[in-house]
C-alpha cells in the first residue's frame, strides 16, 4: 500500500505578483524551488492564510533571488498581493519509505528569503 505524504513545503510565502491574463501557474523564485525540491511544471497545492482559499496549479520558475511568488491565470483570483501562502507538494510512499522520509520545509521572511529549514 502507498500513502500520499508531504514532500515539500514553502511556509508563509508572500504573494508578490498576480496576472489574470497570463497562462495559469505559480511563478516561484528558483532559489525557493531548489531549496524544497519542487520541479518546474510539478503540481503544487496552495493554501491562502489570509482568506482560507485552497487550490492547485503548477510551478514555473521565477527569477532567481527575486523572492517572486506570482499567481497567474485563474489562480490570480485566489489571492491578493501581500497575502501569505503555504505551498506544498505531496507524493506516494510505501510504509518503508515513510519510515525514513523527511519533508523539505522552508521558512521565509517578509521578502520570501529563506530564514531556516525544518530538519
Amino acid at each position: 500500500m502507498q500513502r500520499i505524504m508531504l514532500r515539500s513545503k514553502l511556509h508563509r510565502v508572500t504573494v508578490t505578483q498576480a496576472d489574470l491574463n497570463y497562462e495559469g501557474s505559480c511563478g516561484i523564485d528558483v532559489d525557493l524551488l531548489e531549496a524544497v525540491d519542487i520541479k518546474v511544471n510539478e503540481q503544487i497545492e496552495l493554501y491562502n492564510v489570509n482568506n482560507g482559499e485552497r487550490f492547485a496549479t503548477y510551478a514555473i520558475p521565477g527569477k532567481r533571488g527575486s523572492g517572486e511568488i506570482s499567481l497567474n491565470g485563474a489562480a490570480a483570483r485566489k489571492a491578493q498581493l501581500g497575502d501569505l501562502l503555504i505551498i506544498c507538494t505531496y507524493g506516494p510512499m510505501t510504509d518503508a519509505e515513510i519510515e525514513t522520509h523527511v519533508p523539505k520545509v522552508a521558512f521565509v521572511d517578509a521578502n520570501n528569503k529563506i530564514t531556516s529549514m525544518k530538519k
